[in-house]
């Protein structure tokens, strides 16, 4: 490949440029003078659009395009006329691969040895990229290019994500000119927590609307929108889908597209998927298929109603799948509408890790309470098979369609030890400049921001606003635009997730797996018990054969490499807890050692990771209101929604507190009769039974200008999370409804003064 040549050359490695000097004359009359207008930077001539396309939690296996059961002709149709990237590499978890690709630096080695949620105050674990490590899009604004971002952010910190900022780890601060998304690990496809720029928005009222449809209508708009004003000026345009990320919520069209498609199981549509696979080219025939883990079971095995809950879960996930090419499609297609197709690069990553474990043994129809650690059950789940990929539920397949989901490789999502974590099928195309056909070099997600900068002709800056930047760890891939067979640029490679680790060099990979991705609390064990095991890829594409007896000291050499490379990306202490994460009284706060917030009217949107902390310990809840007549309605404060969380509301003039625990157990204390028109106090306590353990239940009283009024209990309440979404609101519900018994946003009817939280319980000691 040729690379764009600058319009106008630059000697200098820092960014932004200064002020080129005044080039025209200054005489003591304009008659006497030559004009000359301060000059933008320009991109180089001939730098190419960008459009970056991220799918979430989809594995090498499920897509069409990669051989997977589902058709996804718009994805296959693009790849026919891209470098298909067959051994593509994430890092098995989503924060951390976004973090690599927007960089171009190892994911520990910029903080993202984690998600957002889970961050610890370790440098390669905090989930704060730094100012040494600017983000691609900060570099190609800085060198004449428009940048957007549209869908799922999961970088900035959570402890940063309210409206008090800062904002500079927030899109618009790390260098996209435009965001419109939404900030977390998941979101409601129907009812979804959205930003623009930095401001909370909230979705259309519209009975048909769907986030991933929202999303690729702006992204159209915005590309179409800039080529009218500057056709001359390139534009990166990243587009990060929500999907296929559970909850699996599906128009309703797509729904029943599947029916009956997947009643032949897991195993089975294993094996068809790699039959695919090598019928397109896409894996040597000599290709072996990886066994079944211990813990999932046979489909054959499996009970009537198993088979007919779990085929029912695959389903759906499969309408999504379908849905999400058809908006892949609607996006692609308008570089054609607007006669830019030959002048983008198109970069389609589908996946971030692999397919997702996150449902459990069984599947749910609550992630959030498996992400907590609380598996569902089939008993529990049954009677809402028909309402799945509807709005009621945050539905999850289970682990065996994940494993399925992986073909033909080990393993799956969070599992970076194993190439179903890790593997991702990926496509580049740009009519004229990459020859179209398979690319079987090892790459990795680093490799994309280094790809764009060498597409665009501009070179990775030492500094950018005055900061000495890191290296950047990623290779380009531009060697292979025009050269399929090319030996390969990355040698080496090191993985971490959650203890599971790999390191990759010269075509071996050593691997060390630690527990199951299921479990999703407690210790997986001790770190010194792991089990190093020894692949050759190049003549064992699966990872199907364990050569680690018959090459010890390769064993040794690969995992004293590891070591070496994982002291050098911040990769120590290494930590196996997922729920346990979000409760550690030592993670990143902003709102650590408060023990009362003061909330006014107008307080909403409050993220979840900023709110007050009322998990596992007593507290009370104080609304000082004025109710204009005795059928008042309406929140005075929520958090949370569907999938769990409390508000405290009125039901004409009856003051309620209403508890979701995972719609698993709902806790109501309601007043006996209604409150008079006037000033009120009207407050919620809650006294743990044991302060600070996980999950506690406790005393509920509900008390009406210092008098209570009615008294209940929960029996069970969250460990760790409501979502990763949905916020604390005063004065209404936002987002999903904690209770069915109102329809959100619920507005509050009288005036509320303020809303007072206090932490009554004994302090935790971190």
């Amino acid at each position: 490949m040729t690379v764009a040549e600058p319009t106008a050359p630059r000697t200098d490695s820092s960014i932004p440029y200064g002020q080129e000097a005044f080039s025209g004359s200054i005489g003591k009359t304009i008659s006497e003078s030559r004009p000359s207008y301060p000059q933008r930077v320009a991109a180089p001539a001939g730098a190419p659009n960008i459009l970056l396309i991220l799918l979430d939690d989809i594995g090498f296996g499920q897509a069409g395009v990669s051989g997977g059961p589902v058709p996804t002709p718009h994805m296959s149709a693009l790849a026919g006329q891209s470098a298909q990237l067959t051994r593509f590499h994430t890092t098995s978890l989503c924060s951390p691969t976004r973090a690599a690709l927007l960089t171009g630096r190892n994911h520990h080695r910029v903080g993202f040895g984690t998600i957002v949620e889970g961050s610890t105050g370790f440098p390669g674990y905090n989930c704060a990229l730094p100012n040494t490590a600017a983000t691609v899009a900060k570099t190609l604004t800085l060198n004449g290019y428009n940048t957007a971002w549209f869908g799922k952010n999961h970088n900035t910190p959570d402890w940063e994500s309210s409206a008090a900022g800062p904002f500079d780890r927030w899109p618009t601060g790390l260098g996209f000119e435009y965001f419109y998304g939404f900030h977390g690990g998941e979101t409601s496809q129907f009812e979804p927590q959205l930003y623009e720029n930095v401001s909370p928005v909230e979705p259309p009222a519209d009975p048909d609307y769907h986030l991933t449809e929202d999303l690729v209508e702006r992204a159209r708009s915005w590309i179409s929108k800039q080529k009218s004003s500057a056709p001359d000026k390139p534009f990166l345009a990243y587009v990060a889908t929500g999907a296929v990320h559970a909850p699996h919520h599906v128009p309703a069209a797509y729904r029943d597209r599947f029916a009956g498609q997947f009643d032949i199981g897991w195993d089975q549509v294993r094996a068809d998927t790699l039959a695919r696979q090598k019928e397109l080219g896409l894996v040597p025939d000599d290709t072996v298929l990886t066994d079944r883990p211990e813990g999932i079971a046979a489909w054959d095995t499996l009970s009537d109603d198993e088979k007919r809950l779990y085929a029912r879960m695959q389903e759906v996930f499969a309408g999504f799948v379908s849905h999400t090419d058809d908006q892949i499609g609607r996006l692609v297609s308008v570089l054609d509408e607007i006669g830019i197709r030959d002048d983008t690069l198109v970069v389609l990553i589908v996946g971030d890790n692999g397919p997702s474990p996150e449902g459990g043994l069984t599947g749910t129809v609550n992630n959030m309470a498996t992400q907590n650690g609380l598996p569902d059950t089939l008993e529990a789940i049954l009677p809402f098979i028909d309402e799945l990929g509807g709005p009621l539920h945050e539905n999850h397949y289970p682990v065996g369609w994940a494993h399925a989901g992986a073909a033909p490789f080990q393993w799956m999502k969070q599992v970076a030890s194993h190439l179903g974590g890790t593997r991702n099928f990926a496509a580049l195309s740009w009519p004229g400049h990459i020859e179209p056909g398979v690319r079987s070099q090892f790459h990795h997600v680093i490799d994309i921001a280094p790809t764009l900068l060498a597409a665009a002709g501009v070179e990775q800056p030492a500094k950018v606003d005055g900061i000495e930047q890191l290296d950047i760890d990623g290779v380009s891939l531009d060697y292979l635009f025009a050269a399929p067979d090319a030996d390969g640029l990355r040698t080496t490679q090191y993985f971490e997730h959650g203890g599971n680790r790999a390191i990759y060099h010269d075509g071996w990979i050593a691997s060390a797996r630690h527990g199951v991705p299921w479990q999703l609390t407690g210790s997986k064990g001790d770190f010194n018990d792991d089990v190093w095991e020894l692949y050759d890829l190049d003549s064992d594409f699966s990872q199907a054969r364990d050569l680690a007896a018959e090459h010890p000291d390769r064993v040794a050499e690969l995992t004293a490499l590891w070591e070496k490379e994982a002291w050098a990306n911040n990769v120590f202490p290494l930590d196996d807890r997922f729920a346990e994460r979000a409760i550690d009284p030592l993670r990143p706060s902003l709102i650590r050692g408060r023990r009362e917030f003061r909330y006014f009217a107008g307080a909403t949107r409050i993220p979840e990771g900023v709110a007050p902390p009322t998990k596992n310990v007593s507290h009370r809840i104080i609304g000082h209101v004025t109710l204009h007549d005795a059928s008042t309605n309406g929140v005075v404060v929520a958090a949370g929604g569907r999938s769990a969380g409390f508000s405290l509301y009125f039901d004409d003039g009856v003051p309620v507190y209403h508890y979701n625990f995972f719609g698993r157990g709902r806790y109501v204390v309601r007043a006996p009769k209604p409150m008079e028109a006037g000033d009120h106090e009207v407050a919620v306590e809650f006294i743990a039974d044991v302060e600070h353990k996980p999950g506690t239940g406790g005393i509920l009283r509900l008390a009406v200008d210092g008098r209570t009024v009615a008294e209940g209990r929960a029996e069970h309440t969250v460990p760790g999370r409501f979502s990763p979404t949905e916020s604390f609101d005063v004065g209404m519900d936002l987002g999903s409804p904690v209770t069915d018994e109102y329809s959100a946003p619920a507005t509050f009817s009288g005036t509320i003064h303020d809303v007072v939280v206090q932490l009554i319980g004994e302090e935790e000691q971190g």
